[in-house]
């Protein structure tokens, strides 16, 4: 179904219907529950520790050691960017999960190569948010960390988060 046709419905419907169109979808899924709670009582900050709690158990969490899958991280991200965010708290999730990461591949030494890609790719577009909002000052010193906690790890991943840094951030 498009969103035209989706239109067209909704205005065919009156006060009663759409209001139970709106309650429908809210009971059916949780995602449009998510939203709807969102939009009728806005808190970005609790949202946002919401989704900066779920990166923090995916790399360390209360017992054993992180499953580390950076898909769960970045579906936290999606799920809070689609809530419309301040912009300082978007581009704070997204450095979290390459700032976690890099804390990981300091105390752990070498990993997996499908690691430090995830970690670089989730980076960039860290880095890439970031410079869009304007917002470099406010997080340089975070990301001067997340440099410095990569430079003892393998696989040329210090050289690749380097470049990252060079070429996305740099680029003014």
């Amino acid at each position: 179904m498009s969103k035209t046709e989706v239109k067209k419905y909704i205005k065919s419907l009156d006060r009663q219907g759409l209001e139970q169109l709106v309650l429908d979808l809210y009971t059916a899924r949780k995602e449009a529950k998510e939203f709807l709670d969102y939009a009728v009582h806005p808190n970005d900050n609790a949202k946002y520790e919401q989704y900066k709690e779920i990166i923090t158990k995916e790399f360390f969490p209360k017992r054993g050691d992180g499953k580390m899958r950076f898909s769960v991280c970045k579906k936290a991200v999606k799920d809070f960017k689609t809530l419309d965010p301040d912009p300082v708290l978007l581009c704070d999730l997204m450095l979290y999960i390459a700032e976690c990461a890099s804390k990981v591949a300091n105390g752990w030494g070498d990993l997996w190569e499908s690691f430090y890609d995830s970690t670089y790719t989730n980076f960039v577009n860290a880095l890439k948010e970031i410079s869009k909002q304007g917002l470099k000052s406010h997080f340089q010193k975070r990301v001067d960390e997340i440099i410095a906690n990569c430079q003892s790890s393998g696989y040329g991943f210090p050289d690749m988060m380097e470049d990252a840094y060079a070429e996305y951030w740099n680029e003014d």
